[in-house]
């Protein structure tokens, strides 16, 4: 069944190529957030986000292939798609769900940083250490949840303005303490979703 069929056909030539360019960007966008989830592990929410992705797909493929002579619907397709990985990335950043690796490079007295970190319960390892120009007073670790990254960045330049630290993803962890939040994960997605 032609899902356009109840298109004029009069302006279905300029009305498809804005239908195919937005459908695009959807399923790129829910493509992209698939990614994300399959990387965390996410395996409910994944599985569904693909049906999705590939059911419209499927349907703008066809579309395009029917009327593959149209080259505004060949200019609409690429132009989703490119625009599609830009907002998808863009909600992805948004969701802010998984946990990272923050490390924490101090060359002075990062006792206040530390007493902070601990004070908003976020689990830190602190090791004294050497680096290329002698020893650095610390090397702090902390796994944090991704929504809190500004707000611990904040508070490092705060503390230790000249620090340096690096920050990485996280698949899993074991055991950790971390800033009580009363829902999960899965809850905060669609709450951001709201949000945004």
């Amino acid at each position: 069944m032609d899902f356009v069929q109840w298109i004029d056909p009069d302006i279905l030539p300029w009305v498809l190529p804005v239908i195919i360019f937005f459908a695009r960007i959807l399923d790129v966008s829910i493509g992209t957030i698939r990614i994300v989830f399959i990387t965390r592990g996410m395996k409910i929410l994944a599985p569904i986000l693909g049906f999705m992705e590939v059911l419209i797909w499927l349907i703008i493929v066809s579309q395009v292939i029917r009327n593959v002579n149209n080259f505004a619907n060949l200019i609409a397709y690429a132009s989703g798609y490119a625009i599609g990985n830009y907002v998808g990335m863009y909600l992805e950043n948004k969701l802010a769900f998984g946990l990272l690796i923050v490390r924490i490079i101090t060359r002075k007295d990062s006792s206040e940083l530390i007493k902070f970190l601990k004070e908003h319960q976020f689990g830190i390892t602190n090791v004294p250490a050497f680096g290329n120009e002698g020893q650095v007073i610390n090397v702090i670790f902390t796994i944090i949840k991704r929504r809190d990254l500004s707000f611990v960045i904040e508070h490092i330049q705060r503390f230790n303005p000249r620090a340096f630290y690096s920050i990485e993803d996280v698949r899993a962890v074991s055991e950790g303490n971390f800033p009580i939040n009363k829902t999960s994960d899965y809850l905060n997605i669609f709450r951001s979703m709201k949000k945004g």
